[in-house]
């Protein structure tokens, strides 16, 4: 006899040749005047990959790499060009049905890079929580509602008396607890973490990853974790996905991007993570600087700044096989 568990597919998110194109393009009688043709910036190009349920999917890389595009995309505040996302095997856009649209709204949340500008100062503590769970029909009556509010405030080691507060009242790693409370007001499977530590003291940092790491496993949550440092996303990330100008050139496990890089890029980034068991030495910076996405490279991106480009390199752009885009991997 087939059981509900068997109905559930390992993995939660899919992630299908994402496109993102923006048009640069003036308007139609300036560009006339000007004699200039359409301008278009490629911010996501062809990016693939899958989330399994239960664990984390880093997406790392540069700023201007195109990791916050993709994280809007997936959850659907930002249009597609091209490529699917799938969430539990509902398709993330207008092609899913309006029941499935709000199964989706409540099963996703974001978390976001500043915590004070993701809250409304207007609100107390405990009406930006409960939100979602008025907005959802989760709980009725307001003294469950504020109990459950009590609940979650606890959940991330704050107490339920701070629910009277507002967000200017606490330090930016406490915010950062309420907007975590916050996305787990809804009881969502699935949360996408955009750069959540990157606006926060090293202290408060591991504080804040040790509180999600302990969620997922209390909860089974899925991440999404997007972040520009490879040292923060090492023992959080159960995969690593390296995004370069826009597309994806190395994808592994946490453990073998660090141990057996195989990109020359992705070497570079493990380089410039200063080394804790040899703190005097200093970590090597990153050559160069990241293209303009309004006119990349020829062929791969990366070879203005790779030190084994080959003429290859320049004209070619390489095919993601393996887990990595590299002509010589």
């Amino acid at each position: 006899m087939k059981s509900q568990s068997d109905d559930i597919t390992p993995t939660l998110v899919t992630v299908s040749k994402l496109r993102k194109v923006y048009d640069l393009s003036g308007p139609w009688l300036e560009k006339v005047l000007a004699g200039k043709g359409k301008q278009t910036v490629t911010a996501v190009d062809n990016v693939s990959f899958d989330i399994k349920r239960g664990e984390t999917f880093a997406l790392v890389g540069e700023s201007g790499s195109g990791k916050t595009t993709v994280a809007r995309m997936v959850v659907g505040l930002l249009e597609r060009t091209a490529g699917e996302v799938r969430i539990d095997g509902i398709s993330v856009g207008s092609t899913a049905s309006a029941g499935e649209r709000a199964r989706l709204r409540r099963s996703i949340q974001m978390i976001f890079q500043d915590p004070y500008a993701s809250l409304n100062p207007r609100w107390t503590v405990g009406a930006i929580i409960a939100e979602p769970i008025v907005t959802f029909g989760l709980i009725k009556g307001k003294a469950a509602v504020a109990e459950r509010v009590g609940e979650l405030l606890t959940l991330v080691g704050l107490s339920p008396a701070d629910a009277v507060k507002y967000p200017h009242q606490f330090s930016g790693g406490q915010r950062q607890r309420i907007a975590i409370a916050r996305a787990l007001s809804s009881n969502p499977e699935f949360i996408v973490c955009d750069e959540p530590t990157s606006a926060l003291d090293v202290s408060v940092q591991a504080q804040i990853l040790n509180l999600m790491a302990d969620l997922q496993e209390r909860l089974g949550l899925t991440y999404l974790f997007i972040s520009h440092n490879l040292a923060v996303v090492r023992h959080v990330a159960d995969q690593i996905g390296v995004l370069y100008l826009g597309r994806l050139v190395e994808i592994a496990g946490s453990r073998d991007i660090f141990e057996r890089p195989r990109h020359p890029y992705t070497k570079m980034l493990i380089a410039a993570v200063p080394d804790l068991e040899d703190p005097g030495k200093a970590p090597e910076g990153i050559v160069g600087e990241i293209p303009n996405p309004v006119s990349p490279p020829t062929g791969c991106h990366f070879h203005p700044r790779c030190p084994l480009a080959m003429d290859r390199c320049k004209i070619e752009v390489p095919a993601f096989r393996d887990g990595v885009a590299c002509h010589l991997a």
